[in-house]
């Protein structure tokens, strides 16, 4: 009966030696809490498992989740945090397993002495991430009233680095670089000092004059239809100093105001008449003599008379002129009298008509 004996002894001691074997405590440390972990597990992926913690792709264990496990190891999870970085005016995305902001900055290589932070470096970075805005520090350059002025800065814009730098711009100075720019290290900037005036002057545009046939009116007779009228053109100039020196005047704009209007004239291309039946014997050179010394042209004193023989403006429209006689050419004012001697014989004249027989 000893051996069954035996042999369940020598069953009990290897099983127990098998138990010990398999049996192992570790340390599991998450996001640097440490945890010690009594587990039969094999492998880190087993005993994280065990433990129900998941890992992601942008998780770190070390060691590799497929490594074998040995009591007394380490195994340590880092989580993977999303981090929505504007680094410099740039935005970008980066995953860290960094638990502070500072800690992140480090990971990223980014340097933040004398930078800006949205996030001061001890705020704790969570599992669902942080939104940071990051503006390292740079140095540029003013160039300006013939001096170099450095400055090293972390600011926005170009102009919040010009206050920093006591640097102001007049109404007329300019800038190499805008003033909403981003100041990029090893910028340099020129400021150019400018000052002066503005001259506006008006020109006159002269008119163009058209002529157009007018088969109604007899050739030589001209009318003006559309009287031109100039227009006008504005001119800017600029009489400017830059940085002392005088500069010859520069044209900034030229601008059409007043469009001018061209001037339309209506010239006669009608046949004149050959005759007047019953007017064409008569003297009308003495007539015309004795009216207005010869002249087509000429007007009385009053304003009232006009040209060879003196037409009132009513009298020589209703004979079919255009205007005013002195306006019309002198075969036309010829013309035109005898059809009124025609109508009136010579009434229309009662100091000089007895010249028409002579």
């Amino acid at each position: 009966m000893l051996v069954p004996q035996l042999l369940v002894v020598a069953a009990l001691v290897g099983g127990t030696t098998a138990f010990v074997h398999y049996d192992k405590t570790v340390t599991v440390v998450v996001d640097g809490e440490a945890h010690k972990v009594r587990t039969f597990a094999s492998s880190v992926d087993q005993v994280l498992s065990r433990q129900q913690i998941d890992v992601g792709e942008h998780d770190v264990v070390t060691p590799a989740a497929n490594a074998e496990l040995a009591d007394g190891d380490h195994v340590s999870v880092r989580y993977g945090r999303l981090v929505n970085l504007t680094l410099d005016g740039q935005p970008q995305h980066v995953w860290v397993t960094a638990t502070s902001v500072g800690e992140a900055m480090d990971q990223l290589g980014v340097r933040t002495d004398g930078a800006h932070l949205s996030l001061s470096r001890d705020v704790p970075i969570g599992r669902a991430g942080v939104e940071l805005d990051v503006r390292t520090e740079r140095g540029i350059t003013f160039m300006v009233d013939g001096r170099q002025i450095p400055l090293r800065t972390n600011v926005a814009t170009l102009g919040e680095a010009m206050a920093q730098a006591g640097v102001t711009l007049g109404p007329q100075d300019r800038i190499s670089v805008p003033k909403d720019a981003y100041p990029t290290d090893g910028m340099t900037v020129s400021i150019v000092r400018v000052s002066g005036t503005t001259v506006v002057k008006d020109e006159r545009i002269p008119f163009e004059t058209v002529e157009e046939d007018d088969p109604t009116e007899f050739e030589g007779t001209e009318t003006v239809e559309t009287k031109g009228v100039p227009g006008i053109r504005r001119v800017t100039w600029t009489y400017e100093t830059i940085d002392g020196v005088r500069q010859d005047p520069q044209k900034v704009s030229d601008e059409v105001v007043k469009e001018p209007v061209t001037q339309v004239v209506k010239v006669g291309t009608k046949e004149k008449p050959d005759s007047v039946a019953g007017a064409d014997d008569l003297n009308w050179t003495a007539l015309a003599q004795c009216e207005s010394g010869g002249r087509p042209t000429v007007v009385d004193g009053s304003g009232t008379y006009h040209g060879l023989y003196q037409f009132d403006a009513r009298t020589w429209q209703s004979m079919g002129g255009t205007g005013v006689a002195s306006a019309a050419p002198a075969a036309e004012q010829t013309y035109r009298a005898k059809l009124l001697f025609v109508q009136r014989g010579s009434s229309p004249w009662p100091i000089c008509g007895s010249k028409l027989y002579s």
